[in-house]
């Protein structure tokens, strides 16, 4: 295991509420035999006071097959990954996205344009339940790849400090999905911690594979938002009450005062594509 995964699993290994650990292995219960590891991450990471918030969650799964009764959602995980559903369990509420195992090492790699897993987990994380000490060596594998990822498609700038790679770096993500966060977000990311973004950089740039892609921002822009509009859509399937997580969410980054009607729950696919057009053209979100 190489210097930069040592560090990777030591903060992926880091305690978490007892609370958020029940959580993680009552998720994983729902997946019998396809259940490899749950992850934690998202701002409720570094909140001491849990309840009315929304958690977020990684499942990783054996194989989509395995993991789903309905062939569809198989073939939708699969097509366009993840599919992201609602959870809730001693009295807290939380999200979790599916991946199959080759999805989440893939989507962590600097092969792949799109950000949105290793932007992520080039982020803080924990990995709070494994099957196995094979699933969890493969879990930090995956997040070990995701820090070079990042960095490797910013570039590096010549005398740019490392806080300041990172900074810009998550700023191009923000730019490439659907956000209702100011744009001072990104830069929040590494300022709410940047003793560890600090301690990241020196094993991180060193870990940036050889020949790994940098650039292509204005590719990465028109298919990320492309591709955030088509999985929005998607969830307003496969993820009961959808549309009002969504105006939620909004309404709590944007400050709108967003309200859904009636006919948007009965038909949430309908009301995904014709929300958001409305929302970029109002700046709600970019």
């Amino acid at each position: 295991m190489s210097d930069f995964n040592e560090l990777v699993g030591a903060e992926l290994s880091t305690p978490v509420d007892p609370r958020v650990a029940s959580m993680a292995k009552a998720l994983a219960a729902e997946f019998p035999g396809s259940a490899r590891a749950v992850l934690f991450y998202g701002s409720c990471l570094r909140e001491t006071q849990l309840d009315g918030l929304m958690l977020d969650f990684y499942l990783i799964v054996s194989d989509y097959s395995d993991a789903y009764p309905k062939r569809w959602q198989a073939v939708a995980n699969r097509l366009i990954p993840p599919n992201v559903f609602p959870f809730q369990h001693d009295g807290l509420i939380a999200k979790y996205a599916v991946l199959s195992e080759g999805d989440f090492d893939r989507l962590n790699g600097a092969e792949t344009r799109n950000v949105s897993v290793w932007a992520r987990f080039a982020q803080p994380s924990r990995l709070v339940w494994a099957v196995d000490d094979t699933a969890r060596s493969r879990a930090v594998a995956a997040v070990a790849r995701a820090a070079p990822s990042l960095l490797a498609a910013a570039g590096p700038v010549q005398g740019e400090a490392p806080l300041d790679w990172w900074r810009r770096a998550f700023s191009l993500t923000y730019s490439v999905e659907l956000r209702a966060e100011r744009t001072s977000r990104a830069q929040s990311v590494v300022d709410a911690d940047p003793d560890r973004y600090l301690r990241f950089s020196a094993p991180a740039i060193a870990a940036i594979p050889a020949g790994a892609p940098s650039g292509g921002w204005a590719r990465r822009r028109a298919e990320g938002k492309a591709l955030s509009i088509v999985r929005l859509a998607k969830a307003s399937l496969t993820y009961a009450g959808g549309i009002d997580y969504l105006a939620w969410k909004i309404n709590r980054h944007a400050g709108t005062k967003i309200e859904i009607k009636p006919w948007q729950r009965r038909w949430p696919l309908l009301a995904a594509l014709t929300l958001v057009p409305r929302l970029m053209k109002n700046g709600a979100i970019r």
